[in-house]
Formats: C-alpha cells, sequence, structure tokens
C-alpha cells in the first residue's frame, strides 16, 4: 500500500438542508476539485476518503480518466447505516471497507466510520472541498489526530471549506483565490508533476 495518504473531506451542499452552507457552495468548484486532486494524487499517493453519493461518482469517473489500479491508490469507507444508498461507483471500487452502524444511529454510526477512516493510516494531508457540517467535523477530528499535517480547505469551493478558511489563520490565500486546481494540488502538496504514476497493473479493474 502507498505512503503516506491523502485525506480527502468533501460534499455538495444540498439546499434542502442547510442554507448556511449552501449559500456560498460552487457545485461547479467542487466537482473541478476533487477532479484535480485525483489527477495530482492517484498513482502517486493513496486517496482516502469517506462515501458521499456526489463525491464517489466524480473519484470514479476521474480515476477512470486517469488509469491507475484503483484497488492500489484509493480506499473508500463507507457506513453500512447508508447501505440503501450507496452509490453505484461503490461496486468498482477494489478496496472499500464498510463500518458496521451503530445501534441504527446517524450521528454514531458516522462517529465511527469516521475514527476508524482517520486512524487507520498516516496522512501527508487533508483536502477539504465544499460541504456542510460533516466536514467540519471531519476537519476537527482530523486536526486532533494527526496534528502536524497539511491541512487544505479549498476556500473557493464555498461551503464548509470556505468556514473552515475563514477561521483557521496563516492558510495560503490560494486556497482562496485560485481556481487552478492541479497546481494548487501539486503546490500545496508537494507533488512535482514530474513525479512518477503508477498506472494500471495486468490485473482488471
Amino acid at each position: 500500500m502507498p505512503n503516506p495518504a491523502i485525506f480527502l473531506s468533501a460534499s455538495v451542499p444540498d439546499p434542502n438542508r442547510s442554507a448556511k452552507y449552501f449559500s456560498t457552495a460552487d457545485p461547479l468548484a467542487i466537482g473541478a476539485a476533487v477532479s484535480g486532486l485525483v489527477y495530482v494524487t492517484l498513482g502517486r499517493r493513496l486517496l482516502v476518503w469517506g462515501g458521499h453519493p456526489a463525491i464517489t461518482p466524480m473519484i470514479w469517473a476521474s480515476a477512470n480518466d486517469v488509469g491507475v489500479d484503483y484497488g492500489l491508490w484509493v480506499h473508500l469507507y463507507q457506513s453500512l447505516l447508508f447501505k440503501d444508498d450507496f452509490p453505484a461507483e461503490n461496486a468498482r471500487f477494489q478496496n472499500v471497507t464498510y463500518v458496521d452502524a451503530v445501534s441504527n444511529d446517524r450521528n454514531a454510526s458516522l462517529a465511527e466510520m469516521r475514527r476508524q477512516m482517520l486512524t487507520d493510516y498516516e496522512y501527508q494531508a487533508g483536502v477539504f472541498i465544499g460541504g456542510m457540517e460533516g466536514i467540519e467535523d471531519e476537519f476537527g477530528l482530523f486536526r486532533q489526530l494527526h496534528p502536524t499535517a497539511t491541512i487544505l480547505p479549498i476556500a473557493s469551493t464555498g461551503g464548509a471549506a470556505l468556514l473552515i478558511y475563514q477561521n483557521t489563520p496563516g492558510l495560503p490565500a490560494e486556497l482562496l483565490s485560485s481556481l487552478d486546481y492541479v497546481g494548487m494540488m501539486h503546490r500545496e502538496l508537494k507533488i512535482p508533476p514530474t513525479e512518477h504514476r503508477q498506472l494500471v497493473s495486468s490485473r482488471s479493474p
């Protein structure tokens, strides 16, 4: 398994749940930022994230374009509480950890999934894109468990990432001002464009 890992926390805010996050969110920027992260990292760093019905298909499409060995370079975590709503793309990833639900309790089940996801690996960085309160929860836990890791709330995507950026002094200005997500990920994650990318193995995805 490649090391170190990159943690992704991302979602597209739901207008029916919270105007606080939706009012600043830019769905196109969220998609572009996720695609930029996948392009830069896959085949170079392990990418770990918690399943979200809007984000997992984006990662599948971007990973398919890059052409990497999915089972080696991505690790998806999913709470079984949401098994009836899993996106079809879940079945296409070879490295999925399904975490048991906790007493049919949404908050407790998500907390357990996040605890396992963030303690199974040492992380080089955490990238936070768009999102709502769950992204803020994951940011807080990530900083607690990985205090020396790089944190990148991509503020230009809005939502929770913007609020995190505004409340965290000392972060790079380009997280708010730049829409060059590929260039940003190369710079801030310190992954040079010249770094070799491991492509597909002989095993079919």
